[in-house]
């Protein structure tokens, strides 16, 4: 028997027009793809050349309003569905994201910018959510128990939360969909789906692939808009809304908390990262520079997992940086679909500017740019791939996420004072430690105030596993079996003893 494989599409400009066109542009609400209550719409850019890609009808709050109406009218008849259904449905998706994960993963590189060969990676971690949780949907289990004096039995059950209103991000626009929608299918909880404005085409061909994978009307409503605020304010005051579950900055997490809060909304809250990247004196460096490139530059750094500050033991820090510096040095910059890109352009101007604005700021203050340290002169928002050596621990890049191709390193003398240096933020979502002793690996995890360690390992986000953080960087986890738990409530049903009456 001879095996062949099937060769990607050609990247040409005529398919990625029509790849374009196949993309809904509407709103979702319950079932229909329909235009704004007001005709508004907006436009999304590639951020490689700032050409306009597709526009969109852009919601109102009338809208967001009525996606509720249709999350709330199926509620009760979703939640009823059998576990199995709900199953079978997200395998159906999760097949069909990967018959179409040419498409997605070029639509993700047209919006976001990554290069072509990291978003098919993002389609198969996004695409990993829908079958683990097509078969997390029938284990969700229960308990029932005679008290511990025996009179009573315990029986309890999960029960879908009720309708959510799901808000993602722009990074990851496939994964950060999946992540959240799969749970809630799972669980039995009708949603409303607000995409970022600056990557939305990505989740509104993915709700098109739910409603042909099956999914009922109403159970999946999709609104994106131009105005987040829009679309948020009267879903959060409306009493039918029982859960919000958002990942973005933590001041936006922060003012969605303080609303949810009126109606004391289920939140789950993926915030801002301030990684440390820490290499002790036994790490294996050529291990740990393979390590650093990929938690710092996944997605062009772009990551709210992204490495943030490494913090290397002075005995090792000359050469992990120069070993380092010249591996971002190799990198090539330029638009997702070049098959030589390894380094896309930056989401839009503003990011471009913030990054040089830190990495002046540490240049001033006395940091050293090893490798790059500008802006790429070429159309988009492009910049270069930078190490900083010897930045001061005042330095604005070590206290506040970077989210881009940049890697300030300072150094540290003892076990102790990494510890003390990695904990020295308000953020506590990823963290990554190089050595070779295990012993230490639990020594410092004890220590170290973060939801997700890294062990020699660069890349840690899966879908079997919990993703979350500790401080300021959130609360509730995504992913694993606590992943579902986030979308249910908890029901406890007190049972008189059946032997009593014999």
């Amino acid at each position: 028997m001879t095996v062949t494989s099937e060769l990607p599409p050609a990247l040409t400009p005529e398919r990625e027009t029509a790849l374009l066109a196949s993309v809904p542009t509407g709103l979702l609400i319950d079932g229909d793809w329909v235009e704004a209550s007001d005709g508004g719409t907006f436009d999304v850019h590639d951020p490689a050349t700032g050409e306009v890609l597709a526009t969109l009808a852009s919601a109102t709050s009338a809208d967001a309003v009525a996606a509720l109406d249709a999350a709330d009218a199926a509620q009760a008849s979703w939640a009823r569905t059998a576990p199995r259904v709900r199953s079978e449905i997200l395998r159906r998706a999760f097949d069909l994201v990967t018959e179409r994960a040419e498409d997605f993963a070029l639509l993700m590189t047209l919006e976001m910018g990554k290069p072509l060969a990291e978003a098919r990676g993002e389609v198969a971690y996004g695409a990993e959510f829908l079958r683990w949780f097509a078969e997390e949907t029938v284990r969700d289990y229960g308990r029932y128990l005679t008290t511990p004096e025996g009179k009573n039995k315990i029986l309890v059950q999960h029960k879908p939360v009720g309708p959510c209103l799901l808000i993602t991000p722009w990074n990851f626009p496939l994964a950060m969909a999946t992540r959240k929608v799969a749970p809630a299918v799972a669980a039995g909880c009708t949603m409303v789906l607000k995409p970022a404005k600056l990557t939305p085409l990505t989740a509104q061909y993915f709700a098109q692939t739910m409603l042909d994978a099956g999914l009922p009307a109403g159970v999946l409503n999709v609104v994106s808009s131009s105005s987040a605020s829009g679309i948020s304010g009267p879903l959060l005051t409306d009493p039918r809304l029982r859960k919000v579950s958002f990942t973005g900055s933590t001041p936006v997490g922060k003012r969605l908390m303080a609303d949810a809060a009126q109606n004391v909304l289920r939140t789950s809250m993926e915030l801002g990262g301030n990684a440390p990247f820490i290499v002790f004196e036994d790490a294996d460096l050529d291990a740990a520079v393979d390590g650093a490139m990929a938690a710092k530059m996944r997605n062009m750094g772009e990551a709210c997992t992204a490495a943030n500050r490494f913090l290397v033991h002075e005995t090792v820090a000359q050469e992990f940086t120069a070993k380092f510096a010249a591996a971002m040095a190799a990198l090539a910059t330029g638009r997702g679909t070049d098959p030589d890109s390894k380094v896309g352009p930056l989401i839009d101007a503003g990011a471009r500017d913030d990054v040089h604005t830190l990495v002046t700021d540490a240049v001033q203050a006395g940091a050293v740019a090893v490798t790059g340290g500008a802006p790429v002169d070429r159309p988009g928002y492009f910049y270069q791939p930078t190490v900083l050596a010897n930045v001061p621990n005042n330095a604005a890049i070590l206290g506040q996420e970077i989210f881009g191709p940049v890697a300030p390193i300072t150094t540290f003398k003892t076990e102790q004072e990494a510890i003390e240096l990695a904990n020295n933020t308000e953020y506590g979502l990823a963290s990554y430690l190089y050595s070779k002793d295990f012993n230490r690996l639990l020594r410092v995890a004890e220590q170290i105030e973060f939801g997700m360690v890294g062990f020699n390992a660069g890349v840690i986000s899966n879908a079997a596993a919990p993703f979350g953080g500790v401080k300021q960087s959130g609360l509730g986890r995504e992913g694993g079996s606590e992943g579902i738990a986030e979308y249910t409530t908890t029901q406890y049903i007190g049972i008189a003893d059946p032997y009593a009456a014999q």
